[in-house]
């Protein structure tokens, strides 16, 4: 492996670093669709049940103690309850324009790393045979496969080494979008939920 390596030349070790990159950025944003993804269903049934009770000190304490933005969305809408349907609804509009770019956040990244993995290999390949070519031109006739074999090597290498970074990476994005559309779609049901929930209890008619 270290010979591996050595033979990749600089531009495998920038491959290894945007893989590295690649990788952090996929732990750090899974983690945090995974605390952002809840039980929408039970979370508003257990918060309709507490405003039926008219207790909205307890629902607010539900919302804080609940990651996510599902949970989010909700409190605003406790918090504008008394504003009528239409105003809870512009708040809830309101607060999922900002919860939605910080659950892409990054995502870019991961994008851009799975584009330009594969580009940066290409180059470390180019880079590879203008050696080879170079050693052909300057010994000529007195050229052998030890000479050659070093641009080769690194040709071979980064070629490997970029669509490795580049596979896997954009199948990780594609697993976060997923993730981040069906925690959207959450949001949206959840929105609409409220909405009828805390206007039913304040006796206007839900929509």
């Amino acid at each position: 492996m270290p010979n591996l390596l050595a033979a990749g030349g600089a531009m495998l070790w920038i491959i290894l670093f945007t893989g590295a990159v690649g990788i952090v950025v996929f732990i750090e944003r899974f983690l945090h669709c995974h605390r952002a993804q809840i039980n929408s269903t039970e979370f508003l049934n257990g918060v309709r049940t507490v405003i039926k009770r008219e207790n909205v000190v307890e629902a607010l304490s539900i919302c804080d103690a609940t990651p996510g933005p599902v949970a989010r969305l909700v409190k605003t809408a406790i918090l504008t309850r008394d504003q009528g349907r239409e105003r809870v609804r512009e708040a809830i509009e309101d607060a999922g324009r900002t919860e939605v770019p910080r659950l892409e956040e990054k995502l870019d990244l991961l994008a851009t790393i799975a584009q330009l993995a594969p580009l940066l290999g290409l180059l470390g390949t180019v880079i590879g045979f203008i050696k080879v070519f170079y050693k052909l031109q300057e010994h000529t006739l007195n050229a052998n496969v030890g000479m050659l074999s070093e641009g080769v090597w690194q040709a071979m290498i980064c070629a490997a080494a970029g669509l490795a970074v580049a596979i896997p990476t954009h199948a990780a994005y594609n697993y976060l979008v997923n993730r981040v559309n069906s925690i959207v779609l959450d949001m949206e049901r959840a929105a609409t939920e409220i909405v009828n929930i805390v206007t039913e209890s304040n006796g206007a008619k839900p929509a």
